[in-house]
């Protein structure tokens, strides 16, 4: 299969979907190897753009997905009557982004760097498809994991979870103060 076969392939394969689909899943079904689906996808994501066309393909770990161009996101929302989706509240976020830097974690473990409960801001992310269940930790109890999604990479623009800002430890700033002590004025 030469190129451009595979980057129409590829293109029929996204524009079906309607989501993310793995790079793997498209070369299995192909034949072909999972480089050469990625480096037709990737050709195909920069055709658009250069294009300007109204859709892209866009990266999400090593899925794609084929979506409307962010600049007609207005007009394809009123053209389609969608509403936004409702804003995350601070504590939506702030339990997001314990999810998103320790995953797979836990409701407690996000509870216990918050300091309060956070059965709502995690049920409220789950129906946001924000979060996801990982599967269960095997301690007593075996209290259930989770971890960021597709939609929260694609919520935040984001190709990976390497993508995220590197996180401030906390006291990382006091250590620092005490490391270069000020020079006595002279």
């Amino acid at each position: 299969m030469d190129q451009q076969e595979l980057e129409r392939m590829v293109e029929a394969i996204l524009f079906a979907a309607g989501e993310g689909v793995p790079a793997e899943r498209m070369a299995a079904a192909a034949g072909v190897a999972v480089e050469d689906v990625r480096q037709a996808a990737d050709s195909l994501a920069n055709r658009l753009n250069f294009q300007r066309a109204g859709i892209r393909v866009i990266r999400l770990e090593d899925a794609y997905q084929m979506c409307s161009a962010a600049e007609f996101c207005e007009v394809v929302a009123r053209a389609l009557e969608t509403r936004k989706p409702p804003r995350l509240s601070a504590a939506q976020l702030e339990t997001l982004t314990v999810i998103a830097y320790y995953q797979p974690t836990t409701k407690a473990y996000v509870e216990q760097l918050r300091g309060v409960d956070s059965s709502y801001s995690v049920g409220a992310l789950l129906q946001k498809k924000l979060i996801e269940e990982a599967g269960r930790l095997n301690v007593p109890g075996r209290p259930i994991l989770y971890k960021t999604t597709p939609a929260f990479l694609r919520t935040f623009g984001l190709e990976s979870l390497d993508e995220l800002p590197p996180m401030e430890k906390p006291g990382e700033e006091a250590q620092l103060q005490l490391e270069d002590p000020p020079e006595a004025p002279s």
